[in-house]
């Protein structure tokens, strides 16, 4: 049932309640049913403001609606890194927020508090971003515009290639490429004057990702796959406009802006790159890495508070470890122990294949059990993938996208078998969990299925939640059948610890002055993980500062919850109702999740 109709039931209920009572009702029972109706009347026009908000936030970013599977806009690409979209944008946001503001709270209750709190809170949270000039960095070596343009229009992403209409809606939206990438190269240049540059170790990796992209001929383009793959049922003359409409694109319009970027940033860019890593360098970087801090865990935890819990738990989960090193019968120490963990060949896999198969098995195995840990479960499928090469190099190890909402494309769990040495046996399990089944696929397919809620967030989310969900589901590994031999048990202790250093080494970066080799150095000091490996992660961190500390954090809020709600309910404790329970309203900020399962608790009569 809809929430806006389990209202209009909750009106018609009182309604029928007070005509019974004639005349002789009581003032107060009046009073209240006259507060339930203006409760209800607001709750309606706030749902159809979130409504409109939301179709008009898809037009405003053609992107997030493709990304969506909403292919009304698939042709679109605003230029979104100009003064004037993000002057739009801030009137778009302050215009939302004056509109819902001007409704207000009161009265509201259940999912209609939660939804205004959410909107109201994200959309001031977004105006306060806008002070800080990311639109001054908009490249990296792992988020940047010239590695998502070949992810959609290679046909490995989100753009679809099905009918003639989607092949000439992505060449509509590539001939706009070329405008952003100069708009790109502008906003660099006024961050170099502003000294608003990115680190040198980023900018480097950059040039080979370009390199690998750049060429001559089309068909040795990853463009060019679409038109390899061009569905057999297009007729001939169609086949032939597309193929030589495509090849005048890739090579007179994509080949030419991805060449200028790529020599704007190996000229130009590079001698004016900074030496250090860590946004507290660049103007006002303390109070940007704070906000960010602040956004990704949506606590009020200081970067100082944040350090110290990772140093804590590092320490609580070597000694974990060294109970694995015990019952294995290893002599040495824990670095001996990493070391042995790294090198040994009984734990890598013989092929790409063979890597891929192993990931693809888990899921019948998992699947046995998964019903006795969950009573709520998503409807959409999902399917493993290796990661595309273009993009390997500088990609985690593994991640997660989420299903359209047509159906037509299933949540993807991406597997990166890069450097294949590196990628461990012992690693696949948690790493499966949090990804796939019950972590990522579970949560974020859920959310998107609960039509009740508003679009906004079945569509949207906080990553304290989402990622602290996926870092939790890997603790659920021995009751859904996994972690049966200690080394893949150490493999979750490995990634657990990997997320707790992370509250370490990424507020040790922007907030203490930590060089980018001090980070690297204390991963390898403290971790099993590979160089390879603890480069690139050093480095995303260099990226996208404070997203990494969102994992650890919420998942030790919802352990916390569920050790909560165990002590008080004690034989009546649930975990299916548990799970439920967390999983039911979609993503939420940790202090929200926190209060409704308090609520759960006491409705279960503790």
């Amino acid at each position: 049932m809809s929430n806006r109709a389990s209202r209009t039931l909750l009106a018609l209920a009182l309604g029928a309640a007070l005509a019974g009572c004639g005349a002789s009702g009581s003032e107060p029972a009046a009073a209240g049913a006259a507060n339930a109706a203006t409760a209800t009347a607001k709750a309606e026009r706030l749902e159809n403001l979130y409504a409109t908000y939301w179709e008009e936030m898809l037009e405003l970013n053609p992107l997030a609606a493709t990304f969506q599977g909403d292919p009304r806009y698939n042709d679109r690409l605003p230029n979104f890194l100009s003064q004037d979209y993000r002057d739009r944008s801030r009137e778009f946001t302050e215009r939302w927020l004056r509109q819902v503001e001007s409704v207000g709270a009161e009265g509201l209750e259940g999912q209609d508090l939660l939804s205004y709190e959410i909107f109201t809170s994200d959309l001031r949270n977004e105006l306060e971003g806008e002070k800080f000039p990311g639109w001054m960095q908009p490249v990296n070596q792992f988020y940047n515009i010239a590695s998502t343009v070949v992810q959609l229009g290679s046909g490995t992403g989100a753009q679809p290639f099905k009918t003639v209409e989607d092949y000439d809606n992505w060449h509509a939206r590539a001939s706009q490429v070329p405008v952003l990438f100069d708009q790109a190269i502008e906003n660099m240049r006024q961050g170099v004057e502003a000294g608003v540059v990115q680190p040198r170790a980023l900018m480097e990796k950059v040039l080979p990702q370009l390199d690998a992209l750049i060429n001559d001929d089309a068909a040795d383009t990853p463009f060019w796959r679409p038109v390899a793959e061009m569905p057999e049922g297009f007729d001939a003359a169609e086949r032939e406009r597309i193929t030589g409409e495509y090849r005048e694109l890739i090579e007179q319009q994509l080949m030419p802006a991805y060449r200028e970027l790529r020599a704007y940033i190996a000229e130009e860019y590079l001698p004016h790159a900074r030496d250090t890593a860590g946004l507290d360098a660049l103007p006002n970087g303390e109070e940007w890495y704070a906000y960010r801090a602040r956004m990704s865990t949506t606590t009020d935890l200081s970067p100082s508070e944040i350090h110290q819990i990772g140093l804590d738990e590092v320490e609580r989960i070597h000694g974990e470890m060294h109970k694995v090193m015990d019952q294995v019968g290893f002599e040495g120490s824990l670095q001996d122990f990493f070391q042995f963990m790294q090198n040994d060949p009984q734990f890598t896999f013989e092929s790409e294949e063979a890597l891929l198969e192993y990931y693809r098995s888990l899921e019948d195995k998992v699947n046995e059990r998964v019903d006795e840990l969950f009573s709520l479960t998503p409807k959409a499928p999902f399917e493993i993938r290796p990661v595309e090469p273009f993009r390997a190099q500088s990609a985690a190890g593994g991640s997660y996208m989420r299903p359209s909402e047509d159906g037509t494309r299933p949540g993807i769990f991406y597997v990166n078998t890069y450097d294949l040495p590196t990628r461990k046996t012992w690693d696949a399990e948690d790493l499966f969990l949090h990804e796939a089944i019950p972590g990522h696929h579970f949560q974020i397919a859920l959310q998107q299925e609960l039509t009740g809620l508003p679009a906004f967030r079945r569509f949207g989310g906080q990553t304290a939640f989402i990622e602290g969900w996926g870092l939790y589901a890997e603790s659920l590994g021995r009751d859904l059948g996994l972690y049966t031999d200690p080394y893949s048990y150490f493999g979750y202790l490995q990634n657990e610890l990997w997320r707790a250093i992370r509250l370490v080494v990424d507020t040790g970066l922007h907030s203490k002055g930590w060089t980018r080799e001090q980070v690297i150095t204390f991963m390898l000091e403290n971790s099993a993980e590979s160089e390879t490996q603890a480069t690139a992660e050093a480095e995303r961190y260099m990226a996208i500062p404070g997203q990494a500390l969102a994992y650890k954090i919420g998942e030790l809020k919802i352990q916390e919850l569920r050790d909560r709600a165990e002590s008080a309910l004690g034989d009546r404790f649930d975990v299916r109702a548990f799970h439920a329970e967390v999983l039911k309203d979609g993503s939420v900020p940790l202090d929200v999740l926190e209060a409704k399962i308090d609520r759960w608790i006491a409705a279960q009569g503790a």
